[in-house]
């Protein structure tokens, strides 16, 4: 239970008591629960969705703020380490200048309008998504997100010789994955071809990126964790878009 709060206060702003005392095996072990945060955010964002709808239907405003909501949730500690990336692996430096870049806590153009191109592309997808999928959609995105999240964690190497992510990777052993793996599969798999297609699809995403990360670092960083992630549900949502809008969506994502 300590490692799953843990998890929850981390990834998100949901606060539900004070934890004193953390040492770094604490956070360690919290990620597990990564996934299992994410049901609750999917939770979340699916009864959100639920109750706009029900009074304000398929609207514009409503669409728009179930592109915040996430945001608002988790502090947008994922965007923060997606537009960090973006920052350091599009700069055109040198590795070691890289690092520095994506470790310099202010935000640069690249990251910006990258950020902005981002929540412009959810924003289409989702809107795009048939009525009947979009509570699906947004129910699995966090939980293949933050699963693609661990993946990233416990496959790739640490670039840093020390850091936050670090404590991480450390501890991201084969028993952390395979109970996220377990977890993401007991949530994603009951809601159907289109979550499975968007669950397969989104982590072989994850790992290409994890692969060219790690070409270009020398491992990954917490900040392309965020990244991968954020990613990874932008992802999930084209997917559904897909599946919504191009005939024979689903069987063409399977081929």
């Amino acid at each position: 239970m300590k490692s799953f709060i843990t998890a929850l206060q981390f990834l998100t702003r949901i606060h539900i008591c004070t934890q004193q005392d953390l040492t770094a095996e604490d956070f360690g072990r919290s990620t597990k629960f990564f996934p299992l945060v994410g049901v609750i955010l999917g939770t979340i964002y699916m009864l959100a969705a639920w109750g706009l709808i029900a009074v304000f239907g398929w609207a514009n405003l409503v669409t728009t703020l179930l592109i915040i909501l996430p945001v608002m949730l988790t502090g947008g500690l994922m965007l923060d380490g997606f537009m960090d990336t973006v920052d350091g692996v599009f700069s055109g430096r040198d590795r070691e200048r890289v690092l520095e870049i994506m470790k310099d806590s202010r935000v640069g153009s690249f990251g910006v309008i990258a950020l902005a191109c981002l929540l412009l592309i959810n924003w289409t997808a989702l809107r795009d998504v048939k009525l009947m999928l979009i509570m699906t959609a947004l129910f699995v995105m966090p939980i293949i997100g933050r699963m693609a999240m661990v993946m990233a964690i416990a496959c790739f190497p640490y670039a840093r010789k020390e850091g936050m992510g670090k404590i991480f990777a450390d501890m991201a052993d084969k028993k952390t994955l395979l109970l996220a793996i377990a977890v993401t599969l007991a949530f994603v798999v009951p809601w159907g071809q289109a979550a499975v297609a968007a669950l397969v699809v989104g982590l072989c995403f994850a790992w290409l990126v994890g692969r060219w990360l790690t070409s270009q670092l020398g491992g990954l960083t917490g900040d392309t964790y965020g990244a991968i992630e954020t990613l990874t549900e932008t992802v999930v949502l084209l997917v559904f878009w897909v599946t919504s809008w191009i005939p024979g969506g689903l069987h063409i994502l399977w081929k």
